[in-house]
């Protein structure tokens, strides 16, 4: 079995090629940064070439689909798998999804389901997972103990500096931002259902669309206004507003720390501790937290993002938001812990830093479901089962 990974610096990629090698397949790896994720000739004529230097590779493979790559996989006639870490991600509505030589795997249903149809033999549904060695390789020292040892963390964007919808909001009539704000704080109230989308009409989307700074998609793909909107407008300003409320509310009666290269000074209670490396000081971090928080960005409407699985991989304690799909993979309160409120996130704060052991086993059994069910080398394989590889 070989194996063409194109990889562009996901977060993902070194824990994908450790578990590649892991099974016994051969690796060829092909870093290289494109320019454009639709047309880039070099880029293009680059990976067309490896491939024909490798006529016995079984398959190309990329975190994320990338419409350039299916370019060159249905010319060449070779398997091309993707595996989407993403949501949204526009290149979903490139009319590339098509092409009989994909084999797409998305994590999220509701983003299965709406892609699906274009493609359906071509298109899968496959939870995201976790490089368990690597994190089972993390020993924490006595110095790692003194600089993270904590009650509550929490590592990500607050995302003010991701949602585009701030740098447009002063320009929106009143109307128009008045509404925004009440969809917001209605749905800031409902966990597990993203109602969003469905709460603006195609005509509202398309007069937002006057006041927003819209990037067009290219021609061949299949623009979808109402969901544009919703996703990278609204749901990332919703996901801010998450965050900033929640870790407030969290702040004001535990000690928290956060995290972040976002601002942060409208939570003025909170232990910032900046930037946070994902490899280097992650796995450090939630090992040496008591509680590990995760929010999930909305435009995730029902899947369970990485950060999951990385929390629970580590042998973190984990209380997330509500996802309808966290149910279906982990025993609630035996595994995980979900919130539906934030005054049910801080009642169980209160609980579990006072019941040590309660939420140590929790833990532990969460790090025993990700090692038998959800780690990289069963989803690689799974995946290529899938695609008819093996």
């Amino acid at each position: 079995m070989k194996i063409i990974f194109c990889r562009w610096k996901s977060i993902c990629e070194d824990g994908i090629t450790n578990a590649i090698k892991r099974l016994g397949y051969t690796l060829v790896p092909f870093d290289r940064n494109f320019e454009s994720v639709d047309y880039d000739t070099d880029y293009l004529d680059a990976l067309a070439k490896v491939i024909q230097d490798n006529p016995d590779a079984d398959c190309v493979f990329s975190v994320n689909f990338q419409p350039i790559i299916a370019r060159t996989c249905k010319v060449l006639k070779l398997p091309y798998i993707s595996w989407t870490v993403d949501c949204p991600q526009f290149q979903l509505y490139s009319e590339t999804i098509d092409y009989p030589t994909n084999r797409i795997f998305l994590f999220d249903q509701m983003q299965y389901q709406r892609f699906a149809p274009y493609n359906p033999d071509c298109i899968f549904y496959m939870p995201l997972g976790c490089d368990l060695a690597t994190w089972d390789s993390v020993k924490l020292t006595v110095s790692d103990h003194i600089n993270y040892d904590c009650d509550i963390s929490f590592v990500g964007s607050l995302y003010s500096e991701k949602t585009r919808y701030n740098s447009i909001e002063k320009d929106l009539p009143d109307y128009m931002r008045g509404y925004v704000d009440g969809l917001i704080d209605a749905q800031l109230n409902v966990y597990g259902y993203n109602f969003i989308e469905d709460s603006i009409s195609d005509e509202w989307a398309a007069e937002f669309k006057k006041y927003a700074d819209w990037i067009p998609l290219a021609e061949d793909y299949r623009e979808d206004t109402r969901a544009i909107v919703a996703d990278t407008y609204l749901g990332y300003k919703c996901t801010e507003q998450e965050r900033i409320r929640v870790l407030r509310a969290i702040s004001e009666k535990f000690d928290m720390d956060l995290w972040t290269l976002s601002d942060a000074s409208m939570i003025p209670k909170i232990h910032n501790r900046g930037g946070a490396d994902s490899n280097n000081m992650m796995p450090q971090i939630i090992k040496c937290s008591k509680i590990n928080l995760n929010m999930t960005n909305k435009p995730i409407k029902t899947g369970l993002p990485l950060r999951i699985f990385d929390l629970m991989g580590a042998g973190g304690f984990v209380i997330s938001n509500y996802q309808a799909e966290i149910p279906e993979y982990f025993e609630v309160d035996k595994e995980i812990v979900l919130y539906e409120s934030i005054p049910d996130l801080l009642d169980k704060i209160d609980y579990y830093l006072k019941h040590d052991e309660e939420r140590k086993q929790i833990a532990k059994n969460g790090y025993e479901k990700i090692k038998k069910e959800h780690t990289y080398d069963i989803r690689i394989r799974a995946m290529l089962e899938l695609a008819g590889i093996i």
